[in-house]
């Protein structure tokens, strides 16, 4: 057996819980790859739901779907992922089987404009009302910058006092690697 390195396990724990036909969520759109990976895992009768606060993040996921033709599986919004709850219409709600989140700021973008622990704790509390029992949510999180570190310490302390029958909590990394190397956190509701 080899060890998975970060993003390959994400996109593993992801394969676990989604099915073509599912509805699924990447709430940190970035330059698209998610939301690409998540829309072929879902297939023509499946859909993605996208946030992102950066118009660029929005136009360079839009441009990665367009260029494989799978726009059409996608609604993306301009706004937090703290307003999944209210974007995601409430015939999906029960229905979504999977989430990503990319933690930090948008590569290439300005690194001024990151994600902040309020807004990914009351994204992850939205989700687990929404989502179906057995999905999961993965959490990257890229800590090696200041704001990234506030926002792992506040969701870690969050996470751990999550009721564990609400859902169970795991978190995968590497814990030789230098210069604060992103990790895992997998969520799988009851």
């Amino acid at each position: 057996m080899k060890l998975e390195r970060i993003l390959p396990f994400a996109k593993t724990l992801l394969i676990s819980a989604v099915q073509p036909g599912d509805i699924v969520v990447d709430a940190t759109l970035g330059n698209g790859h998610d939301a690409l990976f998540l829309a072929n895992l879902v297939g023509p009768e499946g859909r993605v739901y996208g946030f992102d606060i950066q118009q660029n993040a929005i136009l360079a996921s839009k441009a990665r779907l367009a260029e494989h033709d799978l726009l059409d599986r996608a609604t993306l919004f301009h706004k937090g992922h703290q307003h999944i709850i209210d974007a995601i219409p409430a015939a999906d709600h029960g229905r979504i089987t999977g989430a990503i989140f990319n933690l930090g700021y948008l590569p290439g973008g300005d690194k001024e404009i990151v994600t902040r622990p309020e807004t990914t704790i009351a994204s992850v509390e939205q989700l687990l009302e929404i989502i179906a029992p057995e999905g999961i949510i993965v959490l990257v999180i890229y800590h090696g910058h200041q704001e990234g570190g506030v926002e792992r310490d506040k969701l870690l302390q969050y996470l751990q006092e999550l009721d564990q029958n609400i859902a169970h909590v795991l978190q995968y990394r590497f814990i030789n690697q230098k210069n604060n190397p992103p990790f895992i956190i997998a969520i799988e509701k009851r």
